[in-house]
């Protein structure tokens, strides 16, 4: 998986996170700036998941995305 191309769109990227992990804020979004650890660390705080849970949700939203 290549997470640069979440980096390098972050600020298109933020909605779409938005609409899966909808109690994420801007202001975490924007501390996050694209770090997948800091991502899922938000993630695992805001909805009380384990780490490995949390992973295998990012990995199934990325592999999700329409990078067409």
């Amino acid at each position: 998986m290549d997470w640069n191309r979440v980096e390098g769109n972050w600020k298109q990227m933020k909605g779409k996170i938005k609409e899966q992990w909808g109690e994420l804020t801007d202001d975490d979004l924007d501390k996050i700036a694209g770090r997948r650890d800091q991502l899922e660390g938000k993630i695992q705080e805001r909805y009380g998941l384990e780490r490995d849970r949390t992973r295998r949700d990012v990995d199934d939203w990325y592999n999700n995305q329409n990078w067409g």
